[in-house]
This record gives C-alpha cells, structure tokens and sequence, in this order.
C-alpha cells in the first residue's frame, strides 16, 4: 500500500542547536536526510516549506510571559532560572526563539497537510520536543511542537486526537498540557521514572478532574529488549486507541531506546524500533483513515543508530518500507565520515549477517 506523505522542511531547522558537546545535536536530522535521500525515500515524501510560527500560534501551549521570555534570552544570552533557561539541558543560544518557532513551525505545517487531505500522513523529522511545558524549557525542548500541532488540530474542530509517544523518556509535556482535555488521549511507553528522567509517568497518572483515563502511561524497567518491548505496546495501545476511536494520530518517535543510546538503559535494535514504526502506521489506517502525524524525539547515538531508525519510519510512512538487509549507500557512509569522523554502519539492520558465527 503506497501512502502520501507530506515532510515539513528547511535547512533552517538545523539551526536548533544547543552547542557543541550537547548531546541534541542537529547533525542526527543531517544525516537522517541524507541516508534517506541515498536510499530513494525522499524522492516518495512531498517536501514542502512552512512558516516559523507565530506567536499566538505558539499561545496555544505556551505563556505570552514565555514566549517573551525565550526570545529575549535568545538576544540576551543572559540565563533565565525562573523559566529553565540556560540550564545544562537547556542552554541558552542565539536567536534561540526563531529556530524553536521553526520546529514548532514545520510540525504544524505537517499536521495542516493531512487535515487538508493533501497527503495522508505528515512528518517532522526535527520535531517531537515533548518535555517543554507552559512556562518552562526541560530536557533539551523550548517549545512543544507536538503540543502546539495538537492544541491546533482541537482548533480545526477535531474532536478526538490520540498522541502516542514511544520515546524511552516519559512524553511528560504533552500529558501535562492536555491533563484535564477529554479530546485528547496521551499514551507514553517509556523507561520507568524511577531510573530515568523526566521522573514521571507512573501508571497513576490518568488525567484530571474532567479527563479521568485521557493519560496512559506504560513504564517499562533498564534491560528491556526488543520482545518485552513489543509484548507491552501490543497488551496497551492497541486496544487503547480502538477504545478511544481518534480521528487523528499524532506520535514521537524518539530512537533512544537503542541499546547504543548513551543517556537511557532501554536494549531495543534498530529492527524493534523499525517494527513498531509499522504498528503505528498500521493503527492510523485502521482507525482514522491514515490521519497520522510523525514526529521525531530523543535519540543521542548520532550515527549507528537515529539515522538508520528515522530512514526506517519515512520509508514505513510511504507504505515502501526498507529491508532490514538492505546495505547503506557507500556515499552515506562517506558523507558521514566526513561529517563527524566516524564510521558508519553498513547495513539497515541490527542483525547478525546470514552465516556469521559470532
């Protein structure tokens, strides 16, 4: 089944970049690009351009106090607590707002794409931002991209929206801001609180007051593996979302769940990661006709691991998914050197070669 996906870009988002020695750094989406278009993917996704968003765009998720606030740090360079800015997770850098507003920018503009029946699908590769809350930057995020294209599509009229979140840490940002919202359903499967950042996520954390059961949380411990991971996807999320019936699906596809992955202690392969890539597909087109939003997320090892994961969720969004066995192209794996001065993995899978002993 061939599917019509719609991919929000600019060279400008790379421009979302903390520093040198932080571990977001823009070079993963570079080389996700380019092994991407190696492969033929890009050739089968619209690429289309987008406007930064605005600030009242931006207020559907975020404080004007906020708002004001990272624009003004971002002149400045002058840290600001009070809002988590300037934090070792969240360095304060130049024009810091314009390059956040672009990523929140793309990952709505992906979202207008499917609500216009132009494409069944959209992506953000560069988004998926989903620690940041109202009033404060956390864990590497400014702006919460998957948020604002959420609180959007409410705008639009939909009226159930399920958002599921796959990276290892905890979606806490995205729960927060739709707490007490009945038109949206939260799912999050990630390593439990009790090792990992963000400390949340607990099975008791099931929405407010007036959206009792919107919030889903699937904690999982350090050590789990590709089976374990997939046994707790299939027995929650599946039978979650047909419950709920969305119209829309919105995910974070976050890839540090990686064994290689330097900040988390989840054991998945680039081959779990790429099967449950294809269960989110399938989902969105048997419950909301393919409406569906993709996100990128977390992911710290830059070059064994995001590249080849996020290659793997484009290609499963245009309905040609890559075989695992398929060899990376020989000009990826010099661009990469070249890049970064690392060798890159050969193969888009995880497994052992056919006949290798090892």
């Amino acid at each position: 089944m061939t599917c019509s996906v719609t991919a929000a870009w600019d060279d400008r988002l790379l421009g979302y970049d903390f520093g040198q020695g932080h571990p977001l750094n823009p070079v993963r989406v570079d080389l996700t690009l380019e092994l991407a278009r190696s492969l033929g993917v890009v050739d089968r996704l619209s690429v289309v351009g987008f406007e930064s968003a605005a600030d009242d765009l931006l207020a559907l998720v975020h404080s004007p106090a906020y708002i004001e606030a990272v624009r003004s740090a971002g002149k400045t360079l002058r840290p600001d607590p009070s809002h988590g800015l300037g934090t070792p997770d969240d360095p304060v850098f130049p024009d810091m707002h314009e390059a956040s507003a672009m990523v929140a920018g793309a990952t709505v503009e992906a979202a207008r794409a499917v609500v216009s029946g132009a494409s069944e699908h959209g992506v953000s590769i560069s988004g998926g931002l989903h620690h940041a809350m109202a009033s404060r930057a956390s864990g590497f995020c400014i702006y919460n991209d998957p948020a604002v294209a959420i609180a959007w599509l409410l705008a639009q009229g939909l009226e159930r929206i399920a958002y599921v979140d796959i990276d290892v840490h905890h979606g806490d940002g995205v729960q927060a801001l739709f707490w007490d919202e009945p038109r949206v359903l939260t799912i999050s499967l990630h390593e439990s609180g009790r090792t990992l950042f963000p400390g949340t996520g607990f099975t008791d954390e099931i929405g407010g007051p007036h959206a009792r059961g919107s919030a889903l949380n699937v904690p999982v411990p350090p050590g789990v593996v590709d089976t374990a991971w997939h046994a707790d996807f299939d027995a929650v999320v599946p039978a979650a979302l047909r419950r709920f019936q969305p119209q829309f699906i919105v995910s974070q596809h976050g890839c540090d769940t990686h064994a290689l992955d330097p900040l988390a202690n989840l054991l998945l392969t680039v081959d779990g990661q790429r099967d449950a890539h294809a269960k989110l597909h399938d989902l969105a087109h048997e419950l909301c006709d393919g409406r569906w939003l993709a996100t990128g997320g977390g992911g710290y090892e830059l070059v064994q691991v995001v590249p080849r994961s996020w290659t793997h969720l484009l290609a499963v969004m245009t309905g040609e998914p890559i075989e695992p066995e398929t060899a990376t192209p020989e000009g990826w794996r010099e661009y990469v050197h070249r890049r970064t001065g690392r060798t890159a993995p050969t193969r888009m899978t995880d497994r052992a070669p056919e006949g290798d002993v090892g």
